[in-house]
């Protein structure tokens, strides 16, 4: 029997020895593994992906001089397309003049305002129709036959409609953004998960409680998702307006450097509407990511 307790004593001692070790501070090799190498495979992964589309550029940017350069015609034909170094000679000699800047400036001011106003109508109306059946029946013919219309075939109408162009110009970018809001904030709302809505009214939370807190976040990935497809479509329904009826913008600039046959303005104008179009829809993303705080944390977890 002394044995026996002296190897009960002993164990003691072990156990509360080995419960004692996490008060010093130091972790076991298991325990710190994953705390330092998870990050760092992250962050070689975004190195990775970011090292591969700098290089997708300048592959492209390569085949391009080369096309120009050697005159490729096959299907194809780069004939009159300028070289990326003369596209670039004429792009520096545009940063220095001020009618370049008030192009680009025109044009991100009716983004701002179109897609602003898109944004603020198309939420609503998609909540609207994705949460009440009979809305849904009303506005839903109105949206499925007026989507499909090109943001072009709008441009005569709008300025029949509107006093000046600049309003007309601004509607046409509106609507351009206005219908993926909607489509999408209708899919987000329906997609909301019943048994959340019946949990939250059995416990019992409002209407609009239940919307605001049940809702809303259910559909903030769908939401968010319009706005960045908004954002691309109400560049190119920008564009189409000032190539028609606009005086200043960046549109308008690309369209005139057509017609007075400037190849090069051409490209670059093509190009700057590009990289706008890409960072204004980084921006909606950013804008959005701590509204989807929760989704990155279910994923981390």
């Amino acid at each position: 029997m002394q044995n026996i307790s002296a190897i009960e004593h002993d164990d003691k001692q072990e156990t509360s020895s080995e419960s004692k070790t996490p008060a010093t501070g130091m972790l076991t090799p298991e325990q710190r593994t994953p705390k330092k190498t998870r990050p760092a495979s992250k962050k070689k992964i975004e190195w990775g992906r970011i090292a591969v589309r700098i290089s997708a550029v300048i592959v492209a940017i390569v085949l391009w001089h080369f096309a120009s350069t050697y005159k490729f015609h096959f299907i194809i034909d780069f004939e009159n397309i300028p070289t990326p170094l003369v596209v670039w000679k004429q792009f520096t000699a545009l940063l220095a003049t001020e009618k370049f800047y008030v192009h680009i400036l025109v044009s991100m001011r009716r983004i701002l305002i179109g897609f602003t106003l898109a944004t603020v109508l198309g939420v609503l109306v998609g909540i609207v129709m994705g949460r009440f059946r009979l809305m849904s029946d009303i506005l839903m013919p109105y949206i499925e036959t007026l989507r499909p219309i090109p943001a072009v075939a709008w441009i005569p109408l709008a300025i029949l409609m509107f006093p000046t162009e600049e309003s007309s110009i601004i509607y046409i970018t509106f609507l351009g953004a206005f219908f993926p809001i909607v489509l999408n904030t209708i899919h987000g709302v329906q997609q909301t998960s019943e048994m959340l809505v019946r949990a939250a009214r059995s416990l019992g939370a409002s209407n609009r409680a239940i919307l605001w807190h049940v809702v809303l976040p259910g559909a903030l990935p769908s939401i968010m998702a319009g706005l960045a497809i908004g954002m691309g479509v109400s560049w190119f329904s920008l564009l189409a307006g000032e190539i028609i009826s606009g005086q200043y913008g960046i549109g308008y600039f690309t369209w005139n450097s057509y017609s007075l046959v400037e190849y090069p303005k051409i490209i670059i104008g093509m190009l700057v509407i590009g990289i706008l179009g890409t960072l204004s829809t980084m921006l909606v993303k950013l804008a959005s990511k701590p509204f989807l705080r929760w989704m990155e944390e279910d994923h981390t977890s």
